[in-house]
Order: structure tokens, then C-alpha cells, then sequence
């Protein structure tokens, strides 16, 4: 085992202490604890742990190397998932969070008064979680089996086994500690690299500064090389693609059952809204950061390894291709490697970023400590998200209302268990890239919850029949396309990435046509949705606003 090998394992192991640590001393004791932090999180740390949550293997692996790929194209990935959380922040988290449940099905089915409803979302946040956790397995393989040079998929059997462990301990009481941990981690072990590679590239230690300048310059190398300009808008993509993806991710981002749930976890509506304002700061700079990684990776790769005889490679090249993840041809048969004889996967960029640019063993191990807490802190929140969707709102809500805590408790863990384990064997050999994984969940998300949460939220005269055509309509229209872009047929150019676009339009039909068709709610539930744009101060009832110490407003 070389220097190399054994920095990374033993920063990794050190943060798996530290996460495990954390998760045994804020072990859950009851189902308040388990769900929602006891509703204790201050806003600053609960930004900081949607962050870490949201900071998912596809945001930390695979954005800066989509945005390399892509080029111009790949902003969408970026622009997509930031505005959705002013959608979240603006439209629904405060609203959420003064109506006071555990879970978004929960929300769905007190809201609308039918467990039919609360079936169906219950359903379809496992299938979005689930979905989602096989990209952060995915992660945690190509991290795993680059630092002990064995196949990504014996890297994610090694994941599934901490990942298991530290998110059954204390579900979201002990995740929301591990995730500011993680964050704090991941961000510190994200920048690093990029300020060393701007210095070694530029002179500047602001990469974000630099990186403009380096993107002429692989224009020029594109020029010269006659390929499309690196960042020469929808160069890879239709524009109709670029746009429905950026619509996915927005509207995907803003019901995400797991995200969702973070609000969830402070005191009041007002700390709801900073939360989502820190949570964007913390966001923001990773997401500034990806371009430039992007940048800087293609153009040493362009500069210092194409144009070098295939048989003088440097050294970290053969354990990228060992594990699959770099290939190389010398298709023209003279010797020397060039640029359209490169193959790198997106899901590669971001780990041999270190290596490629000779920063040394110890970036390169908290280059990887950084992964692994990218794709636990979210694998965490996802597991909690699983396990409340099965135990509380299906086993307690709908099958055994008499559960006490611990039959509660014990099932949410089991739940977990097996989610973790079954998630781990599809991503053993993931269906596609860690990015495009993701994104399927987003689409799945917003084409699902987003029109049943914002009219639900907005809307009085939205009902229960509506609740159930939308989400049925949606969840079936954006797994049909998924399914039918994968084997080929698109309308407009749009992938299976983007089929948002077509989930969400139908599901805000379905609930407006089956709502106006049907008996309006009762008059309580039209109260509770006004009652819901009130600051907690405040209570509407029976046509009047009430200030909560008794007098009328």
C-alpha cells in the first residue's frame, strides 16, 4: 500500500469516526428526535446542514466534471438546482413548517384529509429516495474503489456498510449533526484544490476569479483543434433540453421529500426562511467553484497530457483506467495521445483533479475524505426520508395507529437497513452516471409533489381528488418519458433528464381539472390554508386574523 493510498484511508476512516462519533452521542430516544431534531436545529446550522445534505455525490463528483463535458451546456445542472431553492424558500418552507407535520406525505394527507392521498405520496417519496441514494452509493464506489484500487462496485459494498451504520444510530437528530460536519469538511476539501490549481495555472489564488480567463484559452485550443468552443452555448444539447433540464432541477429541487423535511427541523416559520438563506450561501460556494474546476481539469488535461506519447503517461492515469473511469486509444496509430483519444467520465473529474494537477497525497486524501462526506450526508437524509415515508406515514398512520415510539423507532431502522442494502446491490452497476441518476430523481420529485404542494399551499379550493389525479398523472407521465427517452423516443430534443417538463405542466392540469370537478374541502381545511400565509404570531379563523395572545387582529 503506497503513501498515497494510505493518506486517503486514513483521513476517510478518521471522518468516519468522527461521523459515527456524533451519530452515538445524539442517538435518538424518541420519534421527535428521529424525524425532526426534536424541532431544536438553529437556522445557521440547519443551513449548514442542508447544505451538507444537498451537497449529494452528483453536486461534489459529478457537476464539475458534467460542467467539463458540457461546457456551456452543463450550467443548467447549476443554475437548475440554485433556483429551486428560492422556490422552496419563497413558496413553500415557511408554509410547510407553520403546518407542523413530520413528512411531505403527512403534509399531503392531514391537508387534504384522505389517507389515499397519503398512500400515493408515501409511495412516491420511496421511489425518489431510493432513486436518489443509488447516485450516492454510486459516489461512495468510485471514491472507495479509486483510493484502494479495486473495482467501484466493492468500493460501494464498503459504503453501503457505513452508511447503514451511522444513519440508523440517530436518524435525523444525529444526521443533522453528521451533515454540518460533513459539509464543513466536504467545502473545506472542495476549495482547496481548486486555490492550489488556480495558483499553479494563473499566479491568482482566486480561482473564481481566474477561471475566465483560462476558459479563452481552451477556446483557442478548441479553435485550433476544430472542435465546438468549450463554452459556445448548446454546442451539446438542444436549447430545448437546456431548458427543460433547468426546469426539472428547479421545480425538482423545491419538493424534494428529504429537503423538504430539513425545514421541518427548526422552531419557527421565520427561522424556516433563514435557514433556506444560509442553506443558499453554503450552496452557493461549491456552485461557484464547479465552473472553475471544470475549467482548470480541461485545460491541463489538454495542455500537459494530450500531445504526450501514449507509452509516457503519468502514473495516475493507469489507476483511472484501471477502475474504468478513464480510457484511452491511440486510434490513429502514432504514438502520441490526442484530445479526441481521451475518454474521461464526468463521475472521474472532481476525485483526479489532486492528481492530475501533482498537489500532493494529503489533498489528494481530503480530496476524498470531501467525497465520502459529500455522498453520506446526503445517503443520511435520504435513509431518514425512507424510513419515516414507510414507518410513519404508512406503518403508523395507516396500518398501526397504536405503534408506541419504540415499535415506531425500530421499524424506521429496519426499514433503513434494507433500503440501504437493496439500493447498494442496483448501484453496483449503476443504470447511468451519478449527475443523470439525480437528476431522474428530480424530475421524479417535482413531476410528483411540486403542483400538489404549491396548490396546496396557495390554492383553497384544492382537494383531495385533485392531490391524487395530480400525483398519479405526474408520477406516471415522468416515468413514462424517463423510460421512453432511455430507449429513444424524445419529442423536442428533450432527454430523459428533462422530463420534468412534461410531468409537472400535466399534474398542475389534473389538479385544477379534478378539484373544479369535484366538492370543494371543507371549510376548516380552506381555513388552514389561509390560516398558512400568517406569521405564527397570527392565526386565521372563521373569517377573522387573531393574534395568538387573544386578541383580534
Amino acid at each position: 500500500m503506497d503513501a498515497q493510498t494510505i493518506m486517503s484511508l486514513g483521513l476517510i476512516i478518521a471522518t468516519f469516526a468522527l461521523y459515527i462519533g456524533i451519530s452515538i452521542f445524539n442517538r435518538a430516544r424518541a420519534t421527535s428526535d428521529f424525524y425532526v431534531a426534536a424541532r431544536g436545529v438553529p437556522p445557521v446550522w440547519n443551513g449548514m446542514a442542508i447544505g451538507g445534505d444537498w451537497m449529494s455525490a452528483a453536486s461534489y463528483i459529478g457537476m464539475a466534471g458534467t460542467v467539463m463535458a458540457l461546457g456551456y451546456d452543463g450550467l443548467a445542472y447549476i443554475m437548475g438546482w440554485t433556483g429551486g431553492y428560492l422556490l422552496l424558500t419563497f413558496l413553500l418552507a415557511p408554509q410547510l413548517r407553520k403546518y407542523g407535520r413530520y413528512t411531505v406525505p403527512e403534509f399531503i394527507g392531514d391537508r387534504y384529509m384522505n389517507n389515499t392521498a397519503r398512500l400515493i405520496a408515501a409511495i412516491a417519496t420511496l421511489i425518489i429516495s431510493f432513486t436518489y441514494i443509488i447516485g450516492q452509493l454510486s459516489g461512495s464506489g468510485v471514491v472507495i474503489g479509486r483510493i484502494l484500487s479495486i473495482p467501484a462496485m466493492y468500493g460501494t459494498m464498503i459504503g453501503v456498510v457505513v452508511i447503514a451504520i451511522y444513519a440508523t444510530l440517530g436518524g435525523m437528530k444525529s444526521v443533522t449533526w453528521t451533515q454540518v460536519a460533513q459539509y464543513m469538511i466536504l467545502i473545506v476539501a472542495y476549495i482547496i484544490p481548486i486555490v492550489f490549481m488556480s495558483l499553479q495555472v494563473t499566479g491568482n489564488p482566486l480561482p473564481w476569479l481566474t477561471y475566465g480567463n483560462v476558459i479563452d484559452e481552451i477556446g483557442a485550443i478548441d479553435r485550433e483543434l476544430g472542435l465546438s468552443e468549450y463554452f459556445a452555448p448548446f454546442a451539446e444539447s438542444e436549447k430545448s433540453q437546456f431548458l427543460a433540464l433547468m426546469f426539472t432541477l428547479m421545480v425538482g429541487a423545491a419538493s424534494l421529500p428529504h429537503v423538504i423535511v430539513r425545514f421541518f427541523t427548526v422552531a419557527t416559520m421565520k427561522a424556516a426562511r433563514w435557514s433556506g438563506a444560509w442553506a443558499l450561501l453554503f450552496i452557493g460556494l461549491l456552485y461557484l467553484s464547479a465552473p472553475a474546476y471544470a475549467a482548470f481539469s480541461r485545460f491541463i488535461l489538454m495542455t500537459r497530457i494530450a500531445g504526450q506519447p501514449i507509452d509516457q503517461l503519468p502514473a495516475w492515469s493507469e489507476n483511472w483506467i484501471n477502475i474504468g473511469l478513464l480510457k484511452i486509444a491511440d486510434q490513429d496509430g502514432d504514438g502520441m495521445l490526442d484530445w479526441t483519444e481521451i475518454e474521461v467520465s464526468p463521475d472521474m473529474v472532481v476525485m483526479a483533479t489532486p492528481e492530475i494537477a501533482n498537489l500532493g497525497i494529503f489533498v489528494i486524501g481530503l480530496m476524498a475524505a470531501g467525497a465520502m462526506a459529500a455522498a453520506l450526508s446526503t445517503a443520511g437524509g435520504l435513509l431518514v426520508t425512507i424510513s419515516s415515508s414507510f414507518a410513519h406515514d404508512i406503518y403508523y398512520r395507516l396500518i398501526n395507529p397504536q405503534a408506541s415510539d419504540q415499535k415506531r423507532l425500530k421499524a424506521g431502522r429496519i426499514v433503513m437497513i434494507l433500503a440501504t442494502v437493496v439500493a447498494g446491490v442496483v448501484a453496483l452497476d449503476p443504470p447511468g452516471v451519478i449527475t443523470q441518476i439525480v437528476a431522474w430523481a428530480f424530475a421524479l420529485a417535482g413531476g410528483t409533489f411540486f403542483p400538489v404542494l404549491v396548490l396546496g399551499v396557495w390554492w383553497r379550493r384544492m382537494n383531495a381528488a385533485g392531490a391524487i389525479a395530480g400525483m398519479l398523472v405526474g408520477l406516471g407521465t415522468t416515468l413514462t418519458y424517463i423510460f421512453l427517452a432511455l430507449s429513444g423516443v424524445t419529442l423536442f430534443g428533450i432527454i430523459d433528464t428533462g422530463a420534468g417538463i412534461f410531468g409537472v405542466p400535466l399534474n398542475f392540469l389534473a389538479c385544477i381539472i379534478a378539484s373544479k370537478m369535484t366538492e370543494p374541502p371543507a371549510q376548516h381545511l380552506q381555513d388552514d390554508v389561509t390560516d398558512l400565509r400568517y406569521p405564527e404570531q397570527m392565526t386565521y379563523k372563521d373569517g377573522e386574523v387573531w393574534i395568538n395572545d387573544g386578541t383580534r387582529n
